[in-house]
């Protein structure tokens, strides 16, 4: 199956990629790996042609799955890993000092079993470390041929005209939903005056407009559990928006999901949604947003929904510490 295509870089891949978390962190509990390497398989076979892992994800148990279950499709797609966040020893680390990336992309590649990866980000900013300092590492990287094309991820757009400074910034990877709107402030409009791709992740916010999210009855592990918006009073009020969003897609004749990932693809040719899921179904109806076409008013529609609406802040106050994209003129903060 083929699907349409967008540039990241020198890369052509799908309009829609596969983030590909939730295979085995951050939600709960993970689907077992077979169930896991279905999961990426069915991707492939539905036309996904771009993949984007972390070695957070699981403290590498992402990376290791794909090296299982599709590196032998490699040729099928573009593959996207990460740096500077990681568990080390069991504990999460976020480093950004030149040798601990060097050392953290030998693991992956380790874990993949290749010799290179094609886009690799900066996870996140380590404050402690200049920007070009990172970036300088991953130059070298690029300049030995072990991965591709440089990204950077959560991060605004001061620092990644930093970046871009140092080597040429093929995607900036960010939080980007009806919900999230952050990267309208800076980030959309830098990245298309360098040419650089924006992948956004969790399209479907999280899965509270892919009617994933009913209650704050979360299970252990699940990373929802600490933010604001999707808890207590905060997400009883974000629920009945959320429920005019769901009657839109209604009327519409398509799924809040498919809504979500269509609004996310109108915003611009040079953004690349990548939602996740463990559920072969949920996938099948992401990867269908691709042919999705929103009408203007049905897009300004959504807009009005969430002008101003959601409550609560996007991250508890030690995971926001490690933000830099920009945040909005109203933003409730931990």
């Amino acid at each position: 199956m083929t699907l349409p295509v967008r540039q990241i870089g020198p890369f052509s891949v799908s309009a829609i990629g596969l983030g590909c978390m939730n295979i085995c962190h951050a939600y709960g509990t993970p689907p077992s790996e077979e169930e896991a390497g279905k999961l990426l398989n069915r991707a492939l076979d539905l036309g996904v042609t771009f993949l984007d892992t972390a070695a957070i994800y699981g403290g590498g148990q992402s990376e290791r799955l794909i090296q299982r279950y599709v590196m032998h499709r490699k040729a099928e797609f573009t593959l996207a890993s990460k740096c500077v966040l990681e568990v080390v020893d069991g504990k999460r680390t976020l480093d950004g000092r030149p040798e601990a990336i060097t050392a953290t992309l030998e693991r992956a590649l380790g874990r993949l079993k290749t010799d290179h990866i094609d886009l690799y980000y900066l996870h996140r900013l380590d404050k402690k470390v200049p920007i070009e300092e990172s970036v300088g590492a991953l130059k070298r990287a690029v300049e030995a041929g072990k991965i591709g094309a440089i990204g950077l991820s959560e991060m605004g757009a001061a620092t990644i005209r930093r970046a871009h400074a140092v080597h040429p910034v093929a995607a900036v990877q960010s939080e980007y939903s009806p919900v999230v709107r952050n990267p309208e402030v800076a980030v959309l409009d830098t990245c298309r005056d360098i040419g650089a791709a924006l992948v956004a992740f969790s399209p479907v916010a999280r899965g509270m407009l892919a009617r994933g999210v009913k209650a704050d009855d979360y299970v252990e592990g699940d990373i929802r559990r600490s933010m604001p918006r999707f808890n207590g009073e905060n997400l009883a009020h974000n629920l009945a928006v959320v429920a005019r969003f769901e009657a839109l897609a209604a009327e519409a004749a398509i799924t809040p999901a498919q809504l979500a990932i269509g609004w996310v693809l109108a915003q611009g040719d040079h953004i690349v949604p990548i939602p996740g899921t463990r559920s072969l179904a949920h996938l099948e109806e992401d990867v269908a947003a691709a042919h999705v076409t929103l009408t203007p008013a049905l897009i300004a529609a959504v807009d009005q929904i969430f002008e101003g609406t959601i409550r609560g802040a996007r991250y508890a106050a030690p995971m926001q510490a490690q933000i830099d994209t920009e945040t909005l003129p109203d933003e409730e903060l931990a």
